[in-house]
């Protein structure tokens, strides 16, 4: 059973992931992913290299993230391209560590934008984490230091979590404390072993 977890901006995704990986959860975070990819030695850097010039190419080798995010951000075709560079890679390792998923060893792969890129069908059992919009703001402000309207600006740019929430198989609401949130994890735990003993 491949399973996927997502959410919004600031819904809490890792501190959800932390809690399952504590349950004996395997959790890979798609960010990671992308991090390791564009590492020192990391498949992608030859082919951003090539693409982007070496002046996105860190001193350590590795592919140096403002640079490429001032150019990407400034350009949505380049930002297109860069995504056709990374994204196929990213769900190949994904998918990979999601198909070693069984009742007796659960792997979880965090992939924020999963509905964004039309990944959903690559996954048996979707979660969804979601939080009040008021909720992600105050988040957003407190811990990214973000103004009010680039939080906003930041939600506007993805699907409403409510709408994630709806499409997923389970939703966690990651409004209160994270106390909260960690009974949260040990009721998907439950449900997830449930769910796949149930399939065989």
């Amino acid at each position: 059973m491949k399973i996927a977890l997502t959410g919004g901006i600031a819904c809490g995704k890792s501190t959800l992931a932390k809690f399952l990986a504590e349950l004996g959860i395997r959790v890979l975070d798609a960010d990671d992913v992308v991090h390791a990819l564009e590492a020192s030695g990391g498949e992608a850097v030859e082919p951003i290299r090539a693409r982007f010039g070496d002046g996105v190419i860190a001193r350590d080798g590795g592919v140096d993230r403002k640079a490429l995010a001032d150019v990407v951000f400034a350009d949505p075709s380049a930002r297109r391209e860069l995504e056709d560079l990374l994204f196929p890679r990213v769900r190949r390792i994904l998918l990979d560590f999601a198909s070693q998923s069984d009742a007796t060893a659960l792997h979880i792969s965090v992939i924020p934008l999963l509905f964004e890129s039309h990944w959903e069908s690559d996954y048996d059992i979707i979660i969804a984490i979601a939080s009040p919009e008021r909720i992600q703001i105050e988040r957003m402000m407190k811990t990214r230091g973000y103004t009010r309207a680039q939080a906003e600006a930041r939600l506007a740019a993805q699907m409403p979590v409510a709408e994630k929430a709806a499409r997923a198989d389970f939703a966690v609401v990651n409004d209160s404390t994270p106390t909260h949130l960690k009974d949260e994890a040990q009721r998907l735990v439950s449900w997830l072993k449930e769910r796949i003993e149930h399939e065989h």
